[in-house]
């Protein structure tokens, strides 16, 4: 059984060894964000972790597909930098999240995408990338032995075929470590409470990472997604749907402690390359999500190499800037994802995303307005 937004559809749940596999391909890059989150804020890990286990099963039901159910790469990407403390990045996931639900019941998710322009959103996320290979280096400096095993394994698993499972094995490694550092954890059930972490903080960088994030959610959790579903699984699901369905998420995690999380396309793509087709994936990674939570706290995590997650913020800083790349159609767009990029990385993610959305839109109407490419209106 599976359901969708509108209507009711009679797709099966399926629980076997593709599924499994498939689940594990949406996996690689929300670990190691969230683990390198728990690292370096004052975020509560099995709060973030069951947060993520009882969406991927509600929307996993909900939709009868295998959606991603991921980090909002942008607002975590900002915090794990520094950018954003916790309680900033909370407030912000907070407004993207009342945000995505007015806009996605409203039906206004095409238009904002109009508006934006895809180069602008690409630049978004190779601005995040570009400060997430930032922090990978720092993180990396202070044990460049385990920096580059690390590094090897990675590029050796790749070379035979095994780049996504890399990272969950130098994770694994990196777990290892910490727990022959700080022993076996004692498994402890998360306390409820209201914002267990602290109360957020609605200040002028928490409204400019929700803009800067919100470019990105539009782009490639909404409208891509909605399009994969029906490449992939040949399914209708409108982006004004997953608009909501991210607003709902949002608005109910966070004051129990979760992060801002978003459907994806790059998620959606990992899980049916590695053979997941129905929502029966989405359950099985939950219930892997619920049950590492007890034990995703304390001494352990402290005692996580750091230079560990400097390699798996590379590899998830270079899978990031790909994508950006690869979605672009030509050299004048390229130019835009270029400049919107660097302009993040060296300045302020969110001045670069609004500059350059009206600078898109200025372009686009002077140097391609005679042939109509790249006119916001066609995006």
């Amino acid at each position: 059984m599976a359901y969708s937004f509108g209507s009711r559809t009679d797709h099966d749940l399926e629980f076997s060894a593709s599924e499994l596999t498939g689940a594990l391909g949406d996996s690689v890059t929300v670990l190691p964000l969230l683990v390198a989150l728990g690292a370096t804020t004052s975020v509560s890990l099995p709060h973030v972790l069951v947060g993520f286990g009882v969406f991927q099963i509600v929307w996993g039901l909900y939709y009868g597909l295998p959606l991603s159910v991921e980090p909002m790469k942008a607002l975590l990407g900002l915090a794990v930098v520094g950018a954003l403390s916790y309680a900033e990045l909370a407030a912000a996931g907070l407004l993207a999240g009342g945000v995505l639900l007015a806009v996605g019941r409203l039906g206004l998710v095409g238009r904002l995408q109009r508006v934006v322009g895809e180069p602008v959103i690409r630049g978004v996320q190779l601005a995040v990338a570009l400060l997430l290979l930032e922090a990978a280096v720092d993180l990396s400096i202070g044990d460049p032995p385990m920096a580059v095993g690390g590094l090897a394994v990675v590029g050796l698993l790749a070379l035979v075929g095994y780049r996504q499972a890399s990272v969950l094995v130098v994770l694994g490694l990196g777990a290892v470590a910490a727990v022959a550092a700080a022993g076996v954890p004692t498994p402890t059930l998360p306390e409820l409470a209201v914002f267990p972490a602290g109360s957020p903080s609605f200040t002028g960088a928490a409204v400019e990472g929700t803009v800067a994030q919100l470019g990105m959610t539009v782009g490639n959790a909404a409208i891509a997604t909605a399009l994969l579903c029906g490449d992939l699984y040949d399914r209708e699901v409108s982006a004004d749907a997953l608009s909501t369905s991210m607003g709902v998420t949002c608005l109910a995690a966070i004051p129990l402690g979760g992060v801002p999380m978003c459907h994806g396309s790059g998620g959606l793509a990992g899980k049916y390359a590695f053979g997941a087709r129905t929502g029966g994936a989405n359950v099985l990674l939950g219930i892997g999500y619920l049950a590492l939570a007890p034990v995703a706290a304390g001494a352990v995590l402290a005692a996580f190499p750091m230079a560990v997650l400097g390699v798996l913020l590379v590899v998830v800083a270079l899978e990031l800037a790909r994508a950006a790349v690869a979605a672009v159609a030509d050299r004048r767009s390229l130019a835009v994802v270029a400049a919107v990029g660097v302009a993040g990385f060296a300045g302020n993610v969110g001045v670069a995303f609004v500059l350059g959305s009206v600078g898109f839109r200025l372009v686009s109407r002077s140097a391609w307005g005679a042939s109509g490419v790249g006119e916001p209106d066609d995006l």
